[in-house]
């Protein structure tokens, strides 16, 4: 499957690139985003990717636009230094698009999928301990909580025990052998969807540290904010979702107070009159048709929040 990007109309709508403006793509990924923000204004973008297999694609496209396009390998979580020490202190716009890439689910050899085998890897920066590492070091009962908060799978308990009896047998070292033990330890889903997918997607969360990214990101775009600036994101599980709408709710005022899980609570003056505003008061979902022709659009929420000007916000 080629990269397609997820809501790739609505994206570029809500954020508006204009020309002269300074852009972050904190996931550049196969690039869909950073190309089209290229085309539709003579703006500069900084795009940001963990994975360097992601950065190395990204040559060809930095080689069409000359001086608009800049590469930085790192984490979107450390946004605000990767940009602080190439001279960039304010962005007019941000746009994250979480979760793995298509590239990295279709390379068999990163681990992020049991639609082919593969190496039990998941790791986005290629290294740090490994999705094995995890399913042959932790305990049963720190495996079945992971399972169970980062996955939402009702059935960790029992994932975990089989792993567990799996594990003594012999070590777990790839994707199609974890995916057929789950499928024997857990009745089958009536919605059709695969038993394995909901303890893949934990045990990725956990591997890089997704939602820790996410709250950091969501912290440094929210303070490079300029005056009219535009943050959005584009999210595809209810964990990710979830952290996004609270912060958003929360710098725009919705919300009596900050959570102190809620990257808004971070910043500097928290609780201060509300100096942002929703775009999106109700998440933007593709339509029938971008799922049919992309199903990985299906469970996909876009969410956006715009810097008041600074006299709105004084």
């Amino acid at each position: 499957m080629s990269h397609i990007p997820v809501l790739l109309n609505e994206v570029l709508a809500t954020l508006s690139p204009q020309a002269g403006e300074v852009i972050l793509d904190g996931t550049f990924g196969g690039g869909g985003y950073a190309s089209a923000i290229l085309d539709a204004a003579p703006c500069t973008l900084w795009a940001m990717d963990r994975d360097p297999d992601a950065i190395r694609r990204g040559a060809a496209l930095a080689a069409r636009h000359p001086g608009r396009l800049h590469l930085i390998e790192g984490r979107f979580g450390d946004m605000a230094e990767h940009l602080a020490a190439r001279g960039v202190t304010q962005l007019d716009g941000v746009v994250l698009d979480l979760g793995v890439s298509s590239f990295q689910l279709d390379e068999a050899q990163r681990g992020f999928s049991f639609r082919a085998d593969g190496p039990l890897d998941m790791r986005m920066e290629m290294a740090g301990p490994s999705a094995a590492d995890l399913v042959n070091g932790l305990p049963e009962r720190e495996l079945a909580d992971l399972i169970w908060e980062l996955g939402e799978e009702r059935h960790s308990r029992r994932i975990a025990r089989a792993i567990i009896t799996a594990r003594a047998e012999a070590p777990i070292t790839t994707t199609l052998r974890l995916a057929e033990i789950i499928r024997s330890s857990v009745p089958r889903d009536p919605s059709g969807l695969h038993p394995a997918t909901r303890a893949f997607q934990a045990l990725r969360i956990r591997v890089n540290d997704e939602l820790g990214e996410v709250s950091r990101a969501l912290e440094s775009a929210l303070s490079l904010m300029a005056p009219n600036g535009r943050i959005v994101v584009v999210s595809f599980h209810s964990l990710e979702d979830r952290l996004v709408k609270r912060a958003f709710q929360t710098a725009a005022g919705r919300t009596p107070g900050a959570s102190r899980h809620d990257p808004r609570s971070l910043l500097p003056g928290a609780g201060a009159p509300a100096g942002f505003r929703l775009l999106t008061p109700r998440s933007i979902r593709p339509s029938e048709s971008e799922c049919a022709a992309n199903p990985r659009a299906r469970s996909a929420h876009l969410r956006a929040l715009q810097r008041l000007p600074e006299s709105a916000a004084a």
